[in-house]
């Protein structure tokens, strides 16, 4: 076997690899891992132990990889009508669009939740589950196609995350997980339809009423900037509840910075202040994760 003939097998593994990655979502899985994570440290009660906290972690992306391969896997076609996703492995026939990616995909989330019942309690274990089955199922197939709103109900995927975390250290969730799990849902629709309005060409191409494309980009920009306000005072809201100075650091140094884009968005609604909007989402969460977990270890 000559050196070119090595160097396209490498390339074709690693495509392959890059591939299934993509298909699992994982980077939004680990983000999503890291909010179970949190609601864990944040809650008061005896210290989970480091098996405990390995099967949370696993578990809940476990289960968002589960979530994020149906959605496209259900979305193949529609993927290849916009930009953003028509490089998708399903989309382009990277992957073969089989049954069987749906056996692998019941087999990881019926683990995930077996795995968290079996190793933290049943009330962890129904909230891994209802994060997948909300993305999955009732966000994607449900309403994704039918309504504007699709995104605000299916946004509690990322809430049940949070409430998994702290259930498996206390089962009856005080008020600290709750409202954690409150910003959680607060802050995907302005972290989305930020990046709607910059593909909302892509979203009106492919049939998907999203925000912007039903109201138009000027009017879903001032949607963007309420919500953003509204979960920048939901974000504060753990400080009555027993969060200390670091979370509020957090809270008010993101969700400032947060609001400051959206505001920029809601004067210019077009692609450059909707992708700024965007990322300002990413950094406000990252903020008010570490700041609640650097919270929770000084207390």
């Amino acid at each position: 076997m000559n050196t070119a003939t090595l160097s396209s097998g490498t390339r074709t593994t690693a495509q392959l690899a890059r591939d299934v990655i993509s298909l699992f979502k994982l980077r939004i899985g680990v983000l999503i891992m890291l909010t179970a994570l949190v609601g864990m440290a944040i809650t008061p009660g005896p210290a989970p132990s480091a098996w405990q906290v390995l099967v949370l972690a696993l578990s809940v992306l476990l289960a968002s990889a589960s979530a994020g391969a149906f959605n496209q896997y259900v979305e193949h076609e529609s993927d290849r009508l916009m930009q953003r996703t028509r490089r998708r492995a399903f989309a382009t026939g990277a992957l073969p669009h089989h049954p069987a990616w749906l056996v692998l995909m019941a087999a990881l989330l019926g683990g995930a939740v077996a795995s968290a019942w079996l190793a933290l309690n049943a009330v962890a274990a129904l909230h891994v589950f209802l994060g997948a089955f909300f993305y999955g199922v009732v966000y994607t197939l449900w309403l994704k196609r039918r309504t504007a709103w699709n995104i605000v109900i299916g946004g509690l995927a990322g809430s049940f995350a949070v409430l998994a975390g702290a259930a498996a250290v206390d089962p009856a969730l005080g008020p600290l997980p709750w409202l954690l799990a409150l910003v959680l849902f607060l802050w995907t629709p302005p972290h989305f339809w930020s990046l709607a309005i910059a593909n909302s060409t892509d979203y009106a191409q492919a049939g998907v009423p999203m925000l912007p494309v039903v109201l138009g980009p000027q009017r879903a920009a001032r949607v963007v900037l309420v919500s953003t306000v509204l979960l920048f005072l939901a974000s504060l809201a753990p400080l009555a509840h027993g969060a200390g100075v670091a979370y509020g650091i957090g809270a008010l140094a993101g969700g400032l910075h947060f609001v400051r884009k959206s505001w920029a968005l809601a004067r210019r609604p077009e692609r450059a202040t909707a992708m700024a909007s965007f990322f300002a989402s990413l950094i406000q969460l990252s903020l008010l994760l570490m700041a609640a977990s650097l919270d929770a270890l000084l207390r």
